[in-house]
């Protein structure tokens, strides 16, 4: 097993010098469940990574159920077709296996890495915690009673109070405010039928959109998208989430905290997956605050003041508008004057754009960083599971430095200034004095 092992990390390591600056070679159909797939071959090594991507993010949660969806994720991999958690462990380590995922707002994904090799093991497994969940009683109660004591704690944590507040304030009564992890009161509520149910809901074969990238060809592919997706629930067709709802004046909250550091968030709905302005946000809030310390916030807050160790901001692009969010930390003395340059250089940045200088700076920089974000299988996995859930072109990858590079200075202050409205802010600080 060791050698298994030992194998499968020096494979992931070798991974990472795959040709960042070949062409990425998507193919695309839909298997005869419905489910959409898509699919790079690539046969440099000997590994398969997958993933199954569903609409079971945290908004398919109500206030009411907030936390099923988190719940209904973990607990299909602690207990399938009779299979226990140990068992589902120690199967995927045998053979050097690796089981991962995910869940946001909008998705809930299954990951898999495995030698070809042991493929056929590592799917057998796979598929069992895909199709057949069995939400243990006893497993449920456990981690009910585990995630409430994390819950209790993140109510003690600044960061994880801001967080909460912050997308509650933008979102109000829009699924997005939910936490993904839920409340106590919900959590404690949850029963194994809520679990079931929310499965056959949003677990659907016609709703599932399987990525594949490895050593494989076109024929396997389909195999195993089809054994995937022939297992899944058959369930109605899964609704949109709601549009969101912009903010029509500011919402300041001051909370707060003994903590030493004050932690600032504040920002306004963005913009969605496929958004037409998406490439030109992006290259300003490169500027503006996702750059690191070429960034303007970082210049003025960081550099010339010295008011916080960091700040930053991005857009998180989702199904829906997803958040503009920026964040600092400083000391709970220097919040109101930290505060108060960011909004002024916010304020600058609308009123004058950026400049040719900054705008060449910032291309340079993405497009040369850009193969480093396509350099290994598991990184074009995410891609793909992106491009599937959210419908992008499946040219994206080969026109995001095209696209980047057609991007103006005009075209940046047009789509600010349309998009993002600091006068209607929200805005949290924990620990404010």
């Amino acid at each position: 097993m060791m050698n298994i092992l030992k194998n499968l990390i020096l494979i992931a390591t070798l991974a990472l010098a795959t040709t960042a600056n070949a062409a990425v070679k998507i193919q695309h159909w839909q298997t005869s469940s419905g489910s959409q797939v898509y699919f790079v071959e690539n046969h440099d090594l000997p590994i398969l990574d997958m993933s199954v991507n569903f609409p079971a993010g945290s908004s398919r949660d109500t206030k009411q159920t907030s936390g099923v969806a988190g719940v209904t994720k973990y607990l299909m991999t602690l207990g399938a077709d009779g299979l226990n958690e140990e068992a589902i462990t120690n199967q995927f380590a045998d053979i050097g296996a690796v089981l991962g995922g995910e869940l946001d707002l909008d998705r809930a994904a299954f990951k898999l890495r495995t030698l070809t090799s042991e493929q056929a093991k590592a799917l057998t497994v796979f598929n069992k915690i895909l199709h057949k969940p069995d939400f243990p009683q006893a497993i449920l109660e456990r981690e009910k009673t585990r995630i409430v004591a994390g819950l209790q704690e993140a109510a003690t944590q600044p960061e994880s109070i801001s967080n909460k507040a912050f997308m509650q304030a933008m979102y109000g009564a829009h699924p997005y405010s939910l936490d993904e992890s839920g409340e106590i009161e919900t959590i404690n509520a949850i029963k194994r039928e809520d679990l079931t149910n929310f499965y056959q809901q949003y677990y659907t074969a016609k709703s599932a959109v399987i990525a594949l990238i490895g050593d494989m060809t076109e024929a396997q592919a389909r195999a195993i998208a089809e054994d995937v997706s022939k297992g899944l629930p058959q369930g109605a067709a899964i609704p949109k989430i709601a549009e969101v709802a912009l903010p029509q004046a500011p919402n300041t909250q001051n909370i707060a905290h003994p903590a030493s550091q004050a932690h600032i968030l504040l920002g306004y709905p963005g913009i969605k997956r496929g958004d037409a302005d998406y490439f030109p946000l992006y290259v300003g809030n490169y500027i503006l605050g996702g750059g690191g310390f070429v960034s303007r916030l970082t210049e003025e807050v960081r550099e010339k003041r010295g008011l916080v160790y960091s700040v930053y901001s991005y857009f998180m692009p989702m199904g829906e508008l997803g958040p503009f969010q920026i964040g600092l930390q400083t000391k709970k003395e220097q919040a109101g004057d930290a505060l108060k340059v960011v909004n002024e250089t916010i304020a600058k940045f609308m009123k004058n754009g950026v400049t040719e200088k900054e705008l060449k700076a910032a291309k340079s920089n993405i497009i040369g960083g850009f193969p480093m974000r396509i350099d290994s299988n598991n990184k074009i996995l995410d891609y793909l599971s992106v491009i599937g859930f959210y419908q992008l072109p499946m040219t994206y990858l080969e026109d995001f430095n095209k696209e980047i590079s057609k991007v103006t200075t005009a075209q940046i202050k047009d789509a600010f200034n349309r998009r993002v409205k600091p006068a209607n802010f929200v805005a949290v600080t924990v620990g404010a004095q």
